[in-house]
């Protein structure tokens, strides 16, 4: 499996009770409490009118993957500021928290990556017009069609509901039918290039044919590439990000402007009720996917444990049967030392973390990386690589966490086990990585930052849409 495939193929893996799966249970942001009890004196901006958003989603999957995960956070957060979101969404459908001010429209897809029957070819009867025609025929040749069938079909419904928004956010879907008048201006957010997934993907593929595969699943970046380049106002979460966005798509640096994301600081909270197991390493990572860098944590694993046997992997997310991870964990006899877990609440899933001694990210890239946020949040001491946008999030190295280099399985292994052996460097990092979330890394930050760039978005149309009423004689 691809990583670029993580919001598509990934997102077929459905189960239950999972996390995200209704209305919180625990506490919420302290940032997005204090921003929700200042709505009635104008939280949503002195002198300025709540706005009507309309926020897509072609992929709203809470069980892996970020983009599920963006939606339903930004969407609760924009909603206690006092704006008004309607997500627009296909399958998986985004699952969201019951607050005021959030709604769901679901557009559907055929989900063709749905389980039990992945790839699956639908009935006649499914067939509605030539959007389903076009994204099973892309299927059909090995292509991804979401983004491209989504944004056609997202286009057709705003098209009906003109004047119903204020603005149209894309949550990555970069596709052509987003291209030209919505109605209403369009912000979009990269969260990364899926080029990057591309060129790691492909490093790691097998052969001609496992090149040829590669290369035709990712066909729709290059329409996301010409997409991009065509936006006025890009989004991203970090700094590197951007950089990668200007670079690899071609976008102007003047369009692209930061507005980290960040973590559940309420639910994501120390508890000292739990108590740690000792030993424990937890993840979160999808084993087929080699941006997430799995396998070379499972290799750390195993040569920690000829000093250190207690230690043990909790990998949230999908096992392989087949593939580096599962050949490593074979290789070196870990089979009773890795345990993966899905489909987890809210609750377990911060349990896990809350319960380890170490939480790791030991990915050759991300975005931002929201575990390394949501661990440091509990308190939880961190060892990341330094991927990407990672060492934005996580802070120095020695200060907030312990920084190694990206695919090198021998300073994970000494990360990892210096930080076993040193209850007072564990505490210590923890402490200092909850106080780097709470200052920079929230949600309620995160909606204020965006509100920001919609009105930008709108002052710019209305600068450059012209007065319909007729001008006074001279």
């Amino acid at each position: 499996m691809t990583a670029g495939a993580t919001e598509s193929r990934a997102s077929s893996d459905r189960p239950g009770p999972a996390r995200g799966t209704g209305p919180r249970a625990a506490g919420t942001d302290p940032a997005a409490t204090r921003a929700a009890g200042t709505r009635a004196a104008g939280a949503h901006g002195a002198g300025s009118e709540a706005l009507r958003i309309a926020l897509l989603s072609y992929k709203g999957n809470p069980f892996c993957g970020g983009q599920g995960v963006y939606v339903r956070h930004l969407s609760r957060e924009l909603a206690r500021l006092g704006h008004r979101v309607e997500v627009i969404g296909a399958q998986p459908y985004p699952v969201l928290d019951e607050v005021d001010g959030v709604t769901l429209t679901e557009l559907p897809s055929l989900d063709l990556y749905r389980q039990p029957d992945p790839f699956r070819t639908p009935k006649a009867a499914e067939f509605r017009d030539w959007v389903d025609a076009l994204e099973v025929a892309t299927m059909w040749s090995g292509g991804f069609p979401e983004p491209l069938t989504f944004s056609l079909r997202a286009r057709r419904h705003l098209a009906s509901r003109a004047g119903q928004f204020d603005v149209v956010h894309d949550n990555q879907t970069l596709g052509y039918g987003l291209l030209g008048d919505l109605g209403a201006p369009l912000v979009t957010t990269i969260h990364h290039p899926i080029t990057v997934d591309r060129r790691l993907d492909l490093s790691a593929a097998h052969g001609r044919r496992g090149r040829y595969s590669v290369r035709r699943w990712y066909g729709f970046t290059r329409m996301q590439k010409r997409v991009a380049r065509r936006l006025p106002s890009v989004l991203t979460v970090s700094g590197s990000s951007k950089r990668e966005i200007v670079d690899d798509l071609g976008v102007r640096a003047d369009r692209v402007h930061v507005v980290h994301i960040g973590a559940d600081t309420g639910l994501f909270s120390p508890d000292p009720a739990v108590p740690e197991v000792p030993g424990r390493i937890v993840t979160t990572s999808s084993a087929d996917v080699p941006l997430k860098g799995l396998v070379h944590l499972v290799e750390a694993l195993a040569k920690v444990r000829t000093e250190n046997p207690e230690a043990h992997l909790v990998v949230v997310g999908r096992r392989a049967d087949d593939g580096p991870v599962a050949r490593a964990i074979a290789r070196y006899g870990l089979e009773g030392a890795v345990e993966f877990v899905k489909g987890v609440s809210d609750a377990e899933l911060v349990d896990l973390v809350r319960g380890a001694q170490i939480a790791c990210v030991p990915s050759l890239y991300e975005g931002f990386s929201l575990p390394a946020a949501e661990a440091m949040a509990t308190g939880t001491p961190l060892v990341a690589t330094t991927g990407g946008a990672i060492p934005e999030v996580a802070g120095a190295d020695g200060e907030t966490c312990l920084a190694v280099p990206p695919g090198d399985s021998g300073a994970l292994a000494a990360a990892l086990g210096r930080l076993l052996g040193d209850p007072a460097l564990r505490a210590r990092l923890g402490a200092a990585g909850r106080d780097r979330v709470l200052a920079r890394f929230t949600w309620a930050k995160a909606a204020e930052g965006t509100v920001e760039r919609y009105r930008a978005a709108i002052e710019r149309r209305g600068r450059n849409t012209p007065d319909p009423r007729p001008r006074p004689a001279a």
